[in-house]
């Protein structure tokens, strides 16, 4: 019953077979290996893309803030939704990678931002001229910190708005193969043909040991982005260890098959957790990840039995009547089975 993070799961057997099998023999460093010539190729097929220029990082943290370093100056602003993950959980990052850019943080239900939220945003940007931060880019996050997802058709609308104000969008895709595999989008339909200029391809979150890619679908940043990777300490010597974990990832569309059984187990849970007495969904479950509230008995039996879970926000006080519901995040992993799922309903239940 572990459903504290996606973060929290083993790796699936073939990224470590994959893994020990690049540990054979000498490579040349720097992404200079055969494996990584080979996973580049794969993402322009995948993508659709064959001029876009393809780089590895071990975190979600440097691909966000070094891609949105080369889309946004140090005078200029990121609109983002206030719940996007480059706010919630980089600890500045962004802000620090590219100088001291702000974050302009835009509202919208269920941690998805509208196009004409944004557009009201832009337009209310750098009203006094020299004196306010400038429009830099757009950063959207999919799937979403709620667990939702935008569509090919939402993410086309937002980056028409950014493109009819000059701005590039950036799009943080720690759980993009979750967002995939909720959608009937391809993967060039919810990134570059919708209009998004780098993407930040997770695969950590979704089983990697350590590993993310950056696609970047206008190649003329492709040389800025290496100098920001050097200069800020997330160039790979032993590169050929981060592309063996992508070349297994994206092997026979294990990163697919990965994100459906996450979203599946998810689904399962929140059907279970709708059907609970005195339970109810804060958000539309969409990916891997579950958000809802149930009655305090039921939290304190599940945490008593083991389970692993957030409450949401995290404050929240075990103290106080049975009956009163307290919101919690489950997310769940391409190891989460229907047991683990079924057993934590179980307990929930009483």
């Amino acid at each position: 019953m572990h459903f504290a993070s996606d973060n929290t799961s083993p790796v699936p057997p073939q990224v470590l077979e994959a893994v020990i099998e690049a540990n054979h023999g000498y490579a040349m460093p720097y992404g200079a290996d055969a494996i990584f010539a080979e996973v580049q190729d794969r993402l322009r097929r995948i993508f659709e893309a064959p001029g876009a220029a393809v780089y590895l990082v071990a975190t979600g943290t440097a691909a966000n803030a070094l891609a949105l370093a080369c889309l946004c100056p140090p005078w200029a602003t990121v609109f983002c939704h206030r719940n996007a993950h480059v706010e919630e959980d980089e600890c500045g990052a962004p802000e620090f990678y590219t100088g001291g850019s702000k974050l302009t943080l835009i509202d919208g239900a269920h941690a998805k931002m509208t196009a004409a939220a944004l557009e009201q945003a832009i337009g209310f940007a750098a009203r006094a001229g020299v004196h306010n931060v400038q429009p830099g880019a757009v950063s959207l996050t999919n799937a979403t910190e709620a667990g939702t997802v935008y569509s090919s058709a939402e993410v086309a609308e937002i980056c028409a708005v950014a493109r009819g104000a000059g701005l590039p969008v950036h799009l943080d895709g720690a759980r993009f193969a979750n967002a995939l595999a909720a959608t009937a989008a391809s993967p060039a339909e919810l990134t570059w043909k919708a209009g998004v200029d780098i993407l930040c391809f997770g695969g950590t979150k979704n089983g990697l040991m350590g590993a993310e890619a950056v696609i970047i679908f206008d190649p003329e940043k492709a040389w800025e982005f290496e100098l920001r990777r050097k200069r800020g300490g997330h160039l790979f010597s032993k590169h050929r260890y981060l592309s063996a974990q992508m070349a297994a990832y994206l092997d026979d569309d294990l990163w697919l098959k990965l994100a459906a059984r996450a979203n599946a187990a998810a689904a399962r849970l929140s059907a279970g957790i709708a059907a609970l007495e005195g339970a109810r969904l804060l958000h539309p479950t969409e990916a891997n990840a579950v958000f809802a509230a149930w009655p305090r008995k039921g939290h304190a039996a599940a945490q008593a039995a083991g389970a692993q879970y957030y409450l949401w926000p995290m404050d929240q006080s075990m103290e106080g009547p049975d009956d009163e519901p307290l919101s919690a995040r489950l997310v769940c992993s391409w190891s989460t089975t229907d047991e683990d799922v079924d057993r934590f309903l179980n307990v929930v239940a009483g």
